[in-house]
């Protein structure tokens, strides 16, 4: 005589306590994100706005004065503005370049 081990047979599965296969892959896999941080929590973009602030404060701030021409022009400003948004989005995307995306499983 030949025992087979057949342990799916040998459980009773309640009906109200039975789930399906796509409820266990939910509970067995993590929760899925998009990006490692909402933006508004990452120091980057707090560093970001600060810096912006800090910019354009400073150029409406420096005038003209005597003889002497404006040192700091609202063209440069923004200028420095443009270099620090270019800045920010390659910080956020190198950080989102090291997190795992679930969804391409």
């Amino acid at each position: 005589m030949t025992t087979t081990n057949n342990p799916t047979s040998a459980r009773r599965v309640d009906a109200s306590t039975a789930r399906s296969g796509a409820d266990l892959n939910r509970v067995s896999r993590p929760a899925r994100g998009g990006e490692t941080k909402a933006f508004y929590k990452t120091t980057e973009f707090v560093v970001f706005v600060v810096a912006t602030l800090g910019v354009l404060l400073a150029s409406f701030l420096v005038q003209t004065s005597g003889a002497h021409e404006d040192y700091f022009r609202a063209d440069q400003a923004w200028l420095y503005v443009v270099i620090l948004s270019v800045g920010y989005m390659v910080s956020r995307g190198l950080a989102k370049s090291g997190s795992r995306h679930h969804d391409d499983a």
